[in-house]
C-alpha cells in the first residue's frame, strides 16, 4: 500500500468489494467521514472559544462549519473527506496529547497516507506551537514532543520528498522545477490563472480569497466568491494593532494553527494555478485559519471587558453570547 490515491482505494475496498456497496453508498459513507472531522473541529473549537461570538445575530462558529464549499469537498468518495478526517483529528488531539493520544496517531496516519506533505506541516505547526505557547510545560515534555515529531518526519522525509519528486540535495531547485511545471500544467484549464510571475502575497491572496466576482468561472465561481468575500471580511478582523501582543502571548493552539496555515499556503499557492484545485485545497487550511481569528476576536472582547489575564479570563467568564457586527 502506497500514499496518495491507493490509499483511498484501499479504504475503499472493504465497502466496495467485501460489503458490496454501490457507488451512491461508497459516496455517503466518505461524507460520513467528513461529517466525523467536521463534528471534531466543532469540539476543538468550542473547547479553547468560550465566549459564543455572533455575527449579525447567529453564531459565528455555526456560520463557519455551514460554509458550502467547505462541504462540496468533504462529502465525496476521494482525498477531500478523509483529509479533512485526519486533520480534525490531529486538531482535537493537541488540546489533550497524552488522553486522545489514539486521535492524534489516527489523524497523523491518515494525513501522511493521504498527503506526506500536509503530514510535515501539522508536524511543524505542532512542534513550534508547543514550545512557544503560553502554557507552562515542563521542559522533559517538549524535548519529547520535538523528538517525536522529528524522528517521524525524518525517517519519513523520502516519502514526504517522493510526493514532488524532490531532490534532498537540491530542496530549493527541485521545488522551484516541480512548481513550475505544476503551475503550467493546471493554468491551462478553463479556471486556471497564471500565477508563476506573481509576488508571494499576491500568491496567497490568489489561494486564499479567489475567485472573487470579477474572475469567477461560471456560475459556481459566483457561488464562491460569496463565501471568499466571508474569508476576505474575517482576514481584516486581524488587521488591528492588537493583533501581534495577542500573538505573543496566545496559546499553543493558536500558534500551531497559525504556523500550519501559513506554511501549508505558502506551500501550496506556488503550485495552485487552477482555482478549482485552490478551492479544494484550501479547505484543508481554512479552520486553522477561522480558529486564529476567533482566538483573537474572543481577546478583543475580553480586553474590552478589562480583563487582562487570557487564561484566567477565559476560564471565569461565564459562556455569554457577544454581537461582533
Amino acid at each position: 500500500m502506497t500514499t496518495g490515491t491507493n490509499f483511498i482505494r484501499f479504504v475503499a475496498y472493504p465497502f466496495t468489494n467485501t460489503l458490496s456497496f454501490n457507488y451512491e453508498m461508497a459516496m455517503l459513507i466518505f461524507a460520513w467521514f467528513g461529517y466525523i472531522g467536521f463534528v471534531h473541529f466543532y469540539i476543538f473549537f468550542r473547547e479553547n472559544i468560550k465566549l459564543k461570538l455572533q455575527v449579525w445575530g447567529y453564531d459565528l462558529l455555526l456560520i463557519l462549519l455551514f460554509l458550502p464549499n467547505m462541504h462540496f469537498w468533504t462529502s465525496s468518495l476521494g482525498k477531500g473527506s478523509l483529509i479533512f478526517l485526519g486533520i480534525s483529528l490531529f486538531a482535537y488531539s493537541m488540546q489533550f496529547p497524552m488522553k486522545r493520544l489514539f486521535a492524534m496517531l489516527l489523524g497523523s496516519t491518515i494525513v501522511f497516507m493521504i498527503r506526506p506533505h500536509m503530514f510535515m506541516f501539522l508536524g511543524i505547526g505542532a512542534i513550534i506551537g508547543y514550545f512557544t505557547g503560553r502554557e507552562k510545560v515542563p521542559l522533559y515534555r517538549k524535548l519529547l514532543v520535538y523528538a517525536a515529531f522529528t524522528a517521524a518526519v525524518l525517517m519519513l522525509s523520502d516519502q514526504i520528498l517522493a510526493v514532488a519528486n524532490l531532490n534532498e540535495d537540491d530542496l530549493t531547485g527541485s521545488f522551484d522545477r516541480f512548481a513550475t511545471k505544476r503551475a503550467e500544467g493546471l493554468s491551462s484549464a478553463g479556471s486556471g490563472v497564471d500565477i508563476n510571475n506573481y509576488p508571494l502575497p499576491l500568491k496567497l491572496f490568489t489561494f486564499w480569497f479567489r475567485p472573487l466576482f470579477v474572475d469567477a468561472p461560471g456560475a459556481l465561481g459566483v457561488f464562491v466568491s460569496f463565501e471568499n468575500l466571508i474569508y476576505l471580511l474575517l482576514a481584516l478582523k486581524i488587521v488591528d494593532k492588537d493583533f501581534i501582543p495577542f500573538l505573543k502571548s496566545s496559546s499553543s493552539l493558536v500558534k500551531m494553527s497559525l504556523v500550519i496555515f501559513i506554511s501549508s499556503s505558502v506551500a501550496l499557492s506556488f503550485v495552485m494555478s487552477n482555482l478549482g484545485i485552490a478551492m479544494r485545497q484550501k479547505s484543508m487550511v481554512m479552520y486553522f485559519f477561522f480558529f486564529v481569528i476567533m482566538a483573537f476576536m474572543e481577546y478583543k472582547q475580553l480586553k474590552k471587558m478589562g480583563i487582562t489575564k487570557e487564561g484566567e479570563a477565559i476560564t471565569n467568564v461565564p459562556r455569554k453570547r457577544l454581537r461582533l457586527v
